[in-house]
């Protein structure tokens, strides 16, 4: 699988089924995440409620939790055989959860580790194996250390890594705060690339505007955009667009395009709100957008809600393009 351009994040609790049906509307041609799944959840768990997916969602990749070698092989087999186009080990993430589990961030200190996990879950299956990392963790605050891990695990034949541009603190910070608090440093992603240029490197952190997108890919193969595309998805719709040199379109014309997904989702059981809180900022800064997000906020949690709200919760926006679109 040639790596897309334009990717969007795994994130907890964000990128569910519904959210990535919405966002593959909003951009045909992204690489799409889902949520981290550990990979004893994979092994023990629900796994339709876990790795279910729709079929437009492809390429959907799965990104995996953990640090035991043989249960991440075990879980990717399962993932593979759902239909997954890529397997995402996470070596990034900085929740106290994670820490304590040994797995996400922390793992940074491990590079032999990492790289264990690598190679088994490469060995046990034939689609992409990559790593989301960030460029250190604590008191390992150097470049150096930085493509010293990447090195080590690519070693095993893993050639494809996603460089959140932070390093984490685990002693101190907040998930949140770990994702504002330490500097961007693109530069450090750049040089990876250049110095490595047979490894493909995506980019994430901070990224939130056309210009940025640009500017990136002038550097690097890749860029995956996290918060910026959740609260603001037509910047994802725009980004995607503007790669594939289309024009844009309208707020309105994409909601229509997501309805066939949505009344399915209703159809078998799926309560509205669990649909529309992915496309609350689809109207942000935009005529009627305060309205919108309001009428869907208070009406989506109601028995019986259906599409009608959304149309209601549209009245009144902008129906075309703007300069701010």
């Amino acid at each position: 699988m040639t790596l897309p351009r334009l990717q969007v994040a795994p994130m907890m609790d964000w990128t569910d089924r519904h959210c990535r049906a919405f966002h593959r509307v909003l951009a045909p041609g992204a690489l799409l995440y889902t949520e981290m799944v550990h990979a004893n959840a994979v092994l023990q768990g629900d796994r339709e409620r876990l790795l279910g997916y729709d079929p437009s969602e492809h390429p959907v990749a799965l990104q995996l939790g953990g640090s035991e070698p043989a249960r991440l092989a075990a879980a990717a087999r399962v993932s593979q055989d759902y239909g997954y186009d890529e397997i995402n080990l996470n070596v990034g993430c900085p929740s106290d959860r994670v820490q304590a589990g040994r797995f996400g961030a922390c793992l940074m200190k491990e590079p032999a580790l990492v790289a264990e996990c690598i190679a088994a879950m490469r060995a046990a299956v034939q689609v992409p194996v990559t790593v989301k990392c960030r460029l250190g963790v604590d008191e390992l605050e150097d470049y150096a250390h930085f493509a010293g891990f990447i090195d080590q695990v690519a070693q095993t034949g893993c050639d494809t890594f996603i460089v959140h541009a932070r390093k984490a603190w685990l002693d101190g910070l907040s998930p949140k705060e770990n994702r504002e608090i330490p500097p961007l440093r693109y530069e450090w992603a750049y040089r990876l690339k250049q110095e490595r240029p047979g490894l493909t490197i995506s980019l994430n952190g901070g990224i939130a505007s056309l210009p940025a997108i640009d500017e990136h890919l002038q550097q690097v193969d890749a860029v995956m955009l996290g918060r910026a595309a959740y609260h603001d998805p037509y910047l994802l719709h725009r980004a995607d667009a503007h790669l594939a040199g289309a024009l844009p379109r309208s707020r309105r014309v994409l909601l229509e395009a997501f309805r066939p997904y949505a009344e399915a989702a209703l159809a078998q059981g799926t309560p509205l709100k669990h649909i529309t809180r992915h496309v609350l900022g689809l109207f942000a800064g935009q005529s009627g957008g305060r309205r919108f997000r309001q009428v869907l906020s208070e009406g989506a949690h109601r028995p019986g809600a259906d599409w009608r709200l959304v149309e209601e919760a549209m009245e009144g926006t902008d129906t075309g393009l703007t300069a701010a679109a």
